[in-house]
C-alpha cells in the first residue's frame, strides 16, 4: 500500500487455524478485530457460519476488490459492528479516502441483507482509540447477537 512489500497473503491459512482451535461446536465464538483484522474477519464471515457475531473496528474496507467480494458473498452471521473514526474518509491516499464511501456501503448491504448491524461514527482518524473502539465493537456484538440467524456450522467453503 504505501512501499514495495505487499500484504495480505496468508488469509487462507489463518481462517484454517482458527477453524482448528474452534472446533467445539457447544460453543459460541466471535470474531473480530481492528483495522485489516477488521477485515479479515469481515472475509472470515463470508467463508464459515462459526461465529455469532463481527466485531469489525475500522475495518480496511478500502482494501481493493472487497466491496466486490462482500457484494458477491453472503455474510454468514447474524451481527455486525461496523466503525470508522470520522477523519479516516480524509486522507490524501485516494486509495484509503475511499474508506468512509465504502463502510457505507457495507453497511447498507448489509441491513439489506438483513443482518443486524450498526455503524458508529468516533471521533479522530484511524489511529485515535483502537482500543477503546475494539472493546465497544466486540461489546456491542455480544449484546446484540442475533439468535434468530440460522448456524449450520458449515465447514469452510472450496474454492
Amino acid at each position: 500500500m504505501f512501499g514495495k512489500e505487499n500484504f495480505g497473503e496468508g488469509a487462507e491459512e489463518t481462517l484454517k487455524q482458527i477453524l482448528k482451535l474452534c472446533a467445539d461446536r457447544t460453543k459460541t465464538y466471535y470474531i473480530g478485530g481492528y483495522s485489516l483484522a477488521g477485515l479479515f474477519a469481515l472475509w472470515a464471515a463470508c467463508r464459515t457460519d462459526l461465529f455469532r457475531g463481527v466485531a469489525a473496528a475500522s475495518p480496511s474496507v478500502w482494501f481493493p476488490g472487497f466491496a466486490d467480494y462482500l457484494k458477491e458473498n453472503e455474510i454468514k452471521t447474524g451481527a455486525v459492528y461496523l466503525s470508522l473514526g470520522d477523519r479516516e474518509e480524509k486522507s490524501r491516499n485516494p486509495v484509503l479516502a475511499t474508506v468512509g464511501d465504502r463502510i457505507r456501503e457495507a453497511y447498507a448491504l448489509l441491513s439489506e441483507r438483513g443482518v443486524k448491524c450498526v455503524l458508529e461514527w468516533n471521533e479522530g482518524n484511524h489511529f485515535k482509540g483502537a482500543d477503546v473502539r475494539t472493546a465497544k465493537a466486540f461489546s456491542w456484538v455480544i449484546n446484540n447477537r442475533n439468535d434468530s440467524f440460522e448456524y449450520g456450522f458449515a465447514e469452510q467453503e472450496k474454492d
